[in-house]
């Protein structure tokens, strides 16, 4: 399925000095996933040009300080790429991490009640909103709607040879874990499972029926902190 050669492996090298030899996942190759990607970050792109304004004014009322937050995340093969959200937290938020308890157990981070999130941010994440300038990632080809969730660096660094198939595919704006209760789920071995579980049963139709399940779950705020 995949080899992977590291060298010279520590906690002071990042993952994009790693070697990798990956064999990627069939929907990689798939011109109608690609076509669907192109359509539908299009569509996406044209919602964040409606909503930008009056989504950026209340992120600098709530909490003054930059519209986007922007990140070094993972993707296909490992490589790394920025990824830009609207920003739902204060403006030290990686300063005050070592004061939050993660509540997910594994290389995931969450927690319910975490005190650097604004008031603002809690509704752009509960509808999913912060990630509209994602669209511009899946148009670019970084992303696909529909992938495995793009780890940052920290998490990457500790992964084993089973954590990185997760990576055989392109990292997606909704996936398994995303359609099947979002931040309910808090063990990062599940997530895993429900990656590997996507790439088991990917079919380009089954990426629309996992499409359809997020837009439900997003409504329904099932999951959502």
């Amino acid at each position: 399925m995949y080899t992977t050669s590291f060298k010279n492996l520590d906690q002071g090298r990042t993952p994009a000095h790693w070697e990798f030899k990956f064999i990627p996942h069939p929907s990689v190759q798939s011109k109608f996933k690609r076509i669907c990607d192109i359509a539908g970050s299009l569509v996406g792109l044209t919602i964040l040009g409606i909503l930008f304004v009056p989504i950026a004014i209340a992120i600098k009322l709530d909490d003054p300080g930059p519209i986007f937050f922007t990140q070094e995340r993972y993707g296909l093969l490992g490589r790394p790429f920025q990824i830009r959200k609207f920003r739902t937290m204060v403006t030290n938020a990686e300063k005050l991490k070592h004061l939050v308890a993660n509540e997910a157990d594994g290389f995931i981070f969450k927690n319910k009640n975490d005190f650097r999130v604004t008031r603002i941010g809690r509704f752009l994440r509960s509808t999913s909103l912060d990630e509209l300038p994602q669209f511009w990632n899946v148009l670019l080809g970084e992303m696909s709607l529909v992938g495995t969730r793009p780890p940052t660096a920290d998490e990457v660094i500790k992964y084993n040879q089973f954590h990185w198939q997760r990576l055989r595919v392109k990292p997606g704006l909704t996936g398994e874990w995303q359609a099947n209760g979002r931040s309910h789920i808090q063990e990062f071995e599940q997530v895993v499972n429900l990656d590997l579980q996507y790439q088991h049963k990917w079919h380009p139709l089954y990426d629309l029926w996992l499409i359809v399940k997020t837009i439900y779950v997003i409504l329904a705020k099932v999951g959502a902190f």
